[in-house]
């Protein structure tokens, strides 16, 4: 009977990922600190720009967050997330930060008009045709951020592919409106401080969600 190495044991693994999550999740909070600043303003129309603008830097570091746990190790001896999700920030900045506001964009536009229906003269049957637009808006943001995060494409192709998987892997599309829609019941149910907190097991659950996509992605795009 063979002996196993350290550090590849049952108990070795889960604990390399309760590390890998606790240090992702403090590199999270400290990349995406100006984005504190939202949750002290006026839940107001006019500070949703505002609001928006302090949330840029949460793209990147979720880029990298997803990066790190991608590349991450179940060895105990072999455990280097910090260097993972800094290497992941470096790499992916730029590319995370163009599809993160793009989409900022788009949901900060629809949330104005939702805001202030009356004030613009639209119909209140109006925020259904909203929402969903919302929904697809965010649904495809996860797939381009798990692109840009994972592979080395330009943002029209990223742009192109995560429209594109958004119909080709269904599966993945519907796991992530579950997730988004689970972030959305614990900001009602508690705060997005609460939310944030949790950041590193709702990447891992992106990342695990996504397994479909990636592969599609490796196989039909990549050399």
């Amino acid at each position: 009977m063979s002996e196993l190495a350290f550090g590849t044991g049952v108990l070795s693994r889960a604990a390399a990922t309760v590390h890998n999550l606790l240090v992702v999740e403090a590199l999270l909070v400290a990349t995406t600190l100006p984005g504190l600043v939202a949750l002290l303003l006026d839940r107001t129309a006019g500070n949703l720009p505002l609001v928006a603008l302090c949330a840029l830097p949460v793209g990147p570091a979720l880029s990298a967050a997803l990066y790190a746990l991608h590349h991450r190790s179940s060895d105990l001896t072999e455990l280097r997330p910090a260097a993972a999700f800094l290497r992941g920030y470096r790499l992916n900045a730029r590319g995370a930060l163009l599809v993160w506001a793009f989409w900022l964009g788009w949901i900060t536009v629809l949330a104005v008009n939702l805001a202030n229906l009356g004030a613009a003269g639209l119909p209140r049957w109006w925020v259904v045709p909203s929402l969903l637009v919302g929904a697809a808006a965010t649904v495809w943001m996860l797939n381009a951020l798990v692109i840009t995060s994972l592979f080395a494409f330009r943002f029209r192709d990223v742009a192109r592919l995560a429209a594109y998987l958004v119909i080709r892997t269904p599966g993945v599309s519907l796991g992530n409106c579950c997730l988004v829609i689970v972030v959305l019941g614990g900001v009602l149910a508690s705060s997005e401080a609460v939310v944030a907190l949790a950041g590193s097991v709702l990447v891992l659950a992106l990342l695990h969600n996504s397994r479909r996509l990636i592969a599609v992605v490796r196989k039909e795009f990549t050399r």
